[in-house]
């Protein structure tokens, strides 16, 4: 099986497969960074369970047009909600699909997780769960610090992600992409988080803060590390996923 592809807004590329079974619930998974974003086995797996599965790629990465982050990531997110009634072509055999939403997930995973609970927001999204999620860009990080992980991005992943350095700096405002700012928008009531206390990219400590605030549902394990979508295919993830979605 291939997966199908499409684009929306003119400029996002997005990979997608349609519910095995006649569904309207919509899952949209946003991945971390940097990374080559293939999860074609999750895809097919959710695919089957009976959700229409979107995985796109940010502005001003990989396929798509764009300037990296000229535009808050979660921005493309609800770009690509607006689009899913209007009709989107699959660019492989040019067949037209229409998605009228009845429900729709988000699941997104570290960089991800900013565009997960910052959409969450929209009154469209039902459910909203985040596997090790940046919750606040002013705290630095010991394995992966801001600045160092501008230059190596730029330089190892090169026209992967095509960013201006100073749409980078955005990042350490804490008034850019950042959902520790934007508490007094985020409903908690929405959000799902797992997190561990052995991850080494992004600390534990603010995203339980995080949740005490906002009062969304969190599951904080000893081990595990850096979480990314993958695990969600995992029984013991899923199952969770599953019982909070409902």
């Amino acid at each position: 099986m291939y997966l199908f592809r499409t684009r929306f807004k003119k400029e996002i590329i997005c990979e997608f497969l349609p519910s095995k079974h006649k569904s309207s619930r919509v899952i949209i998974l946003c991945g971390g960074m940097p990374s080559y974003p293939a999860i074609k086995e999750l895809m097919i797996f959710l695919a089957q369970k009976g959700f229409w599965v979107f995985n796109p790629r940010y502005r001003g990465t990989w396929e798509s047009d764009g300037s990296f982050l000229k535009i808050s990531p979660h921005q493309d997110i609800l770009d690509i909600i607006d689009e899913l009634p209007k009709g989107f072509k699959n660019l492989w055999d040019g067949k037209i699909y229409k998605v009228k939403p009845g429900k729709i997930f988000l699941v997104g995973s570290s960089f991800g997780g900013p565009a997960v609970l910052l959409s969450s927001s929209d009154a469209r999204i039902t459910r909203a769960v985040a596997f090790s999620p940046v919750i606040d860009w002013r705290v630095k990080m010991k394995t992966e610090p801001l600045d160092w992980m501008g230059k190596f991005v730029s330089m190892a992943f090169r026209n992967g992600y095509r960013f201006k350095q100073k749409d980078w700096g955005k990042l350490k405002s804490g008034k850019f992409y950042n959902p520790m700012t934007a508490i007094n928008r985020i409903n908690g009531q929405k959000i799902f988080i797992i997190v561990t206390d052995d991850d080494k990219i992004v600390s534990s400590g603010p995203t339980k803060k995080f949740a005490r605030m906002t009062g969304c549902k969190i599951l904080s394990l000893k081990k595990g590390g850096h979480l990314g979508l993958s695990v969600l295919i995992k029984p013991r993830f899923y199952q969770k996923f599953q019982k909070f979605i409902g």
